[in-house]
């Protein structure tokens, strides 16, 4: 049995793409995107067709129609593939703005409705600034589903978790990144910064009965993947199922309830102030939440000027 399939017995597996084909090839249940990866896949020629079809549609009704349109156009088609959910974000330049960011939601989930998908099948991505979170907390209330990205602390996990979100993307790969960048050091296995940072969510979770889902996102390498074996979902590249589908070798639960309930986390506060206080006291976990949103902000200018310049527009 190759690694992709024993880790299906433990974990549920996420395509983290906008290509079809390669959800057709791994099969995973659910699907992610952002602003990045639909840019990405909006230049290839095999989706040149949906992008011609959204500035047709929604030209007349402006620049966001025309986005918004387009990613539901991906999010019909990638639903057609996979069985469960997929991951539609909000605009990051909403990270701060909690009623822009509800506003936004709910139009995607309307939009979604009218092409016969309901709620359930979605989730709303919103980065875990305070204000997403508390957008997330009031969307929820809704039936309106959230999946909160851009994480890198548990202090973020905990708020999210207290807001009643239905799931969080720690990002595992950013967070070595970071401390690779400050320490020139290499981390492998369990000593990997972004491995013990999901590690220690979960087992924060599952001790006190949280029933947030966690999804291990942005990975560098296999072995990352490997060591977050047991983790409720993780979301991975098309390059890493395919390492992992060319490899047989053993792999076994890291993560299990079992474990987190005699792990000796304690607790926390994470109310308003201790929350912006804790994020402010990680310097990782503040300044790659910042980056992320920076960098997000920036594809979906990119994705605006891709479409200005479509012809037709």
């Amino acid at each position: 049995m190759n690694q992709l399939d024993q880790l299906k017995q433990h974990t549920i597996v996420v395509a983290d793409t906008g290509d079809f084909e390669s959800m057709r090839a791994y099969q995973p249940r659910d699907a992610t995107t952002n602003p990045s990866l639909i840019l990405q896949a909006a230049q290839k020629p095999e989706y040149r067709a949906l992008l011609d079809q959204a500035v047709a549609e929604k030209r007349n009704a402006g620049l966001e129609a025309v986005i918004d349109r387009l990613l539901i156009l991906f999010g019909v088609e990638i639903l057609k593939i996979v069985p469960g959910r997929v991951s539609t974000e909000v605009d990051a330049r909403l990270s701060f703005d909690t009623v822009g960011t509800l506003a936004k939601a709910r139009q995607i989930i309307d939009l979604y409705a009218k092409e016969g998908i309901g709620k359930e099948r979605i989730l709303i991505k919103i980065a875990s600034t305070w204000e997403g979170i508390r957008a997330a907390a009031e969307l929820e209330k809704e039936g309106i589903h959230c999946n909160m990205t851009l994480l890198f602390s548990l202090a973020q996990a905990v708020a999210c978790a207290e807001a009643g979100a239905r799931l969080i993307s720690p990002f595992v790969g950013r967070i070595l990144d970071w401390h690779k960048a400050k320490t020139g050091q290499t981390y492998t296995g369990e000593e990997d910064p972004g491995v013990r940072s999901v590690t220690q969510i979960y087992a924060y979770y599952k001790k006190f009965g949280l029933g947030t889902e966690i999804m291990g996102a942005s990975f560098r390498n296999k072995e990352e993947i490997t060591e977050l074996c047991g983790c409720d979902l993780l979301t991975i590249s098309p390059g890493l199922l395919g390492e992992l589908q060319a490899s047989s070798d053993p792999i076994i639960a890291k993560l299990t309830v079992e474990s987190a309930l005699q792990s000796d986390i304690q607790p926390m506060v994470c109310d308003e102030k201790a929350f912006r206080w804790m994020l402010n006291e990680d310097a990782m976990a503040t300044e790659k939440t910042a980056e992320g949103i920076r960098k997000f902000g920036e594809d979906i200018v990119k994705l605006e000027r891709l479409i200005s310049a479509t012809p037709g527009f």
